[in-house]
C-alpha cells in the first residue's frame, strides 16, 4: 500500500493513512534528544564574573549530539562537555546551525584555548592543543564581547579548586 493516494479529476486530494501519521510522530519523538542535566557555572574573567546555566553532556552519545540542530542559544546558557579525565579533544560543527565559541578547559578550571565564532555546519576539526578535562560551548562572539580569554577561570563542581 502506498503512503498516499491521489484521486483523479479536476481536484486532487491527498490522503495520508493514520498509521503513516502515527509512525511519523513516533519517529520524530524517538529522534528528540532526552533532556540533559543542568547546573550553574561561573566564568571569572578580567572583565568580571559571568553566570551561565549549562546543560551537561557526560555520555558519549550526549557529547556526540552536543548542540546540533539548535536554532538559538541564549547569552546566559551553554553546554558543558565532560570528558571524565584530561585528554586531547577535537570538536566540529557538523549539523550545528549556530556559531559557537568553544572553550577548552583544563582539569583545574582554567581555559586553555578558545575557538571563537566556530562556523556553523563545518566539518573543520577544532583541536584542544593539549589534554583538557572539558569543553564549554557558548553563543558565538560572546567571549569577545565579555573579554573572556585563555587563562580565565571556570567555577563549576566539575573542576578542582585551585
Amino acid at each position: 500500500m502506498s503512503a498516499f493516494t491521489v484521486s483523479a479529476g479536476r481536484r486532487s486530494l491527498l490522503r495520508v493513512p493514520a498509521t503513516v501519521i502515527f509512525l511519523a510522530i513516533a519517529v520524530t519523538a524517538a529522534e528528540a534528544p532526552p533532556a540533559l542535566d543542568e547546573s550553574a557555572l561561573i566564568i571569572e574573567a578580567s572583565g568580571g564574573r559571568f553566570g551561565f546555566q549549562v546543560e551537561l553532556a557526560k555520555t558519549p552519545s550526549e557529547r556526540a549530539r552536543g548542540l546540533m540542530f539548535r536554532e538559538s542559544l541564549a547569552d546566559d546558557h551553554g553546554m558543558l562537555f565532560d570528558f571524565g579525565r584530561p585528554q586531547p579533544v577535537a570538536m566540529w560543527m557538523r549539523n550545528t546551525l549556530i556559531p559557537l565559541d568553544i572553550l577548552f578547559i583544563r582539569s583545574d578550571g582554567r581555559i586553555s584555548r578558545i575557538a571563537r565564532d566556530a562556523q556553523p555546519l563545518s566539518d573543520r576539526v577544532l583541536e584542544s592543543g593539549e589534554p583538557v578535562r572539558a569543553v564549554l560551548e557558548l553563543r558565538g562572539g560572546l567571549t569577545a564581547e565579555r573579554d573572556i580569554e585563555p587563562g580565565d577561570r571556570i567555577i563549576h563542581p566539575l573542576f578542582d579548586e585551585p
